[in-house]
């Protein structure tokens, strides 16, 4: 069960393409295991996840540069220009 948690996890953080993305889903993820172990409740899991989504993309979001967009070549390969 733990593997099965962790690799979700990282799949998940991955999964996010700009910084604030990958932070609100890393945010949501520990929100959510951490309001369901504090409460033991589905209601306390939602409602961390929530929380932590929240935190997680507008932490991620301060760590975006203004006037900065992230592009991604022909090749796959992600990087960082002025806005057009």
């Amino acid at each position: 069960m733990r593997k099965l948690l962790l690799t979700l996890t990282m799949v998940g953080a991955l999964a996010g393409c700009t910084t604030a993305e990958q932070g609100a889903v890393v945010g949501g993820l520990g929100g959510a295991a951490i309001g369901g172990l504090a409460t033991g409740r589905t209601s306390g899991a939602l409602a961390g996840g929530l929380i932590g989504t929240t935190a997680g993309y507008l932490i991620g979001r301060a760590a975006d540069r203004p006037g900065y967009c992230r592009y991604r070549d022909q090749y796959g390969r992600v990087y960082e220009a002025r806005c057009r």
